[in-house]
């Protein structure tokens, strides 16, 4: 069983930061590629940010030169720093991983999602 556990969401002022972590727990063999969801109500969940194994990150238009995704491999965790939030930012965020466990199965993770809110 492998559990995805995010943490450091909350309610900042536009032009603040936060920084999500997602920490990877149980059965694993390996992590493969890790990212970040967002979904605001009445809209579709879209991707953030992702990140592969070797470190290649690639961002949604929305969030370049403001968030950065990166990895601790040794820890089998994700960020998500967030700088110059904005009210649009607001959303739930939501750490997915695909993760080989010891049986080499190869599944796609979520976490439960933590709630980022950006307003004065």
């Amino acid at each position: 069983q492998v559990q995805l556990v995010e943490s450091g969401g909350g309610l900042v002022q536009p032009g603040g930061s936060l920084r999500l972590s997602c920490a990877a727990s149980g059965s694993i063999f390996a992590i493969h590629a890790m990212g970040w969801y967002r979904q605001a109500p009445g809209k579709q969940r879209e991707l953030v940010a992702a990140i592969t194994s070797g470190g290649s990150t690639n961002y949604a238009d929305s969030v370049k030169g403001r968030f950065t995704i990166s990895r601790d491999n040794t820890k089998n965790t994700v960020y998500l720093q967030m700088n110059s939030l904005k009210p649009e930012d607001t959303a739930v965020y939501y750490c997915n991983a695909d993760i080989s466990d010891y049986g080499l199965v190869d599944l796609d993770y979520w976490g439960q999602g933590t709630q980022v809110t950006v307003s004065s």
